[in-house]
């Protein structure tokens, strides 16, 4: 039975947007909602409840299931989201590949085309959005017109420690001028947004994931770096500068080979220790069976990783208490299972004492959550509730 929500709407009509923002944010989350548990849940009278949902049957945005029999009374309809309704493009530069998506209101990706190299720069993205852009969307059959937005996902500050993945500092440095609206306006259809791409990551897991019984996690995702984001009170928490989450500085106690989380749970390292081993460290990305034939390799690696993670929760739970910790990656599925399974049992070796051990839990898109979690950002702006910037009445007093 779904519970009542801390969001709470309002029968006054001035505020129609929002409570059908708070109603469509709860259809996401349940993933079917009656007018009768819509009612329950937002504090909203029958009558509103069902206007709202009138309105947002006859704009697309909600779609009816088959009826509920067998209960007094008129039988139920269920609501679902309607996943073409909205469209998105979602692009990710990252430090060692660009990813860009179209995904639906639902979060499926209709089309994906992506591109690796040595390293980023603002002239060879626009190249890769010029030569992907238009056989993207003619795979996903869409036009310009009908995309509702874009968005990018790049790390905070790019031209920052470029010595740790090999980049020439003085292309790098292009970076600081960089503006996505102004640079790439010209070839995304808007309106156009920008995210950290941890965060941008958190977001995909958030909107697009399955449904979670806790409303704050703590969420890292292994690439080239490490990264990530924070969920406060089922909403993304982006910070004052939108760079909550960025753990790769998080420092690490009695780890040979560096002092930050960034130093051992990352894919640089990874890379680095195959390349050491006489292995090509690119058979990562081109094939995902290739991590099994790096065995000898990628099993010290793993648990030097969950060994990090390990304390970079601790340090976590230490500022904030949170229920769950999800772990996520540019890494195959087994890869990742294995890692969150290891972090788990490090976890435990630790003195836990002061904090609560939560959940550890893998994410569910790795390597397109970046992208995808992009081409998620205006629907959190513009048909979610936003959980982190609310404080409930409850919560007040």
């Amino acid at each position: 039975m779904l519970r009542a929500t801390p969001f709470r709407g309002s029968n006054q009509t001035t505020v129609r947007g929002a409570n059908e923002r708070l109603v469509l944010h709860l259809v996401r989350q349940c993933g079917a909602l009656t007018k009768a548990e819509a009612t329950r849940a937002t504090g909203l009278s029958p009558n509103a409840v069902s206007v709202i949902f009138k309105a947002l049957e006859a704009d697309g945005y909600l779609l009816r299931g088959d009826p509920i029999r067998g209960r007094v009374g008129q039988p139920s309809v269920p609501m679902r989201l309607n996943p073409a309704v909205r469209h998105y493009l979602g692009l990710k530069i990252g430090r060692h590949s660009y990813d860009l998506v179209a995904a639906d209101f639902l979060g499926q990706v209709v089309a994906r085309r992506t591109a690796r190299h040595a390293y980023p720069t603002p002239t060879s993205a626009a190249a890769f959005l010029r030569g992907a852009l238009r056989p993207l969307l003619r795979s996903a059959r869409l036009k310009p017109e009908d995309l509702s937005g874009s968005s990018v996902a790049m790390p905070s500050e790019l031209w920052h420690w470029t010595e740790d993945f090999g980049a020439p500092s003085e292309e790098m440095a292009a970076w600081r001028d960089f503006d996505a609206a102004r640079d790439l306006g010209p070839l995304l259809p808007g309106p156009i947004s920008t995210e950290n791409d941890g965060t941008a990551a958190c977001r995909a897991e958030l909107v697009f994931g399955p449904r979670r019984s806790h409303s704050d996690f703590v969420y890292f995702f292994v690439g080239a770096f490490i990264g990530g984001g924070l969920v406060l009170n089922g909403s993304v928490f982006a910070g004052a500068r939108g760079n909550s989450g960025g753990f790769g500085p998080m420092r690490v106690p009695d780890e040979p080979g560096g002092q930050r989380l960034v130093d051992h749970a990352s894919l640089v390292v990874l890379e680095r220790l195959l390349a050491e081993a006489g292995e090509d460290p690119a058979a990562l990305y081109r094939d995902p069976e290739a991590w099994e034939a790096f065995e000898p390799v990628v099993g010290p690696w793993i648990l030097r990783a969950a060994r990090s993670l390990a304390h970079a929760i601790v340090s976590t739970l230490a500022v904030i208490d949170v229920e769950a910790v999800v772990i996520d990656g540019a890494m195959p599925p087994g890869m990742r299972a294995r890692l969150v399974r290891e972090v788990g049992r490090q976890l435990d070796l630790l003195d836990l004492q002061g904090v609560i051990r939560p959940e550890v839990e893998a994410g569910h898109f790795g390597s397109v959550a970046r992208a995808l979690g992009a081409a998620a950002y205006r629907i959190s702006a513009d048909h979610m509730v936003d959980g982190s910037r609310l404080l409930t009445p409850a919560a007040a007093g």
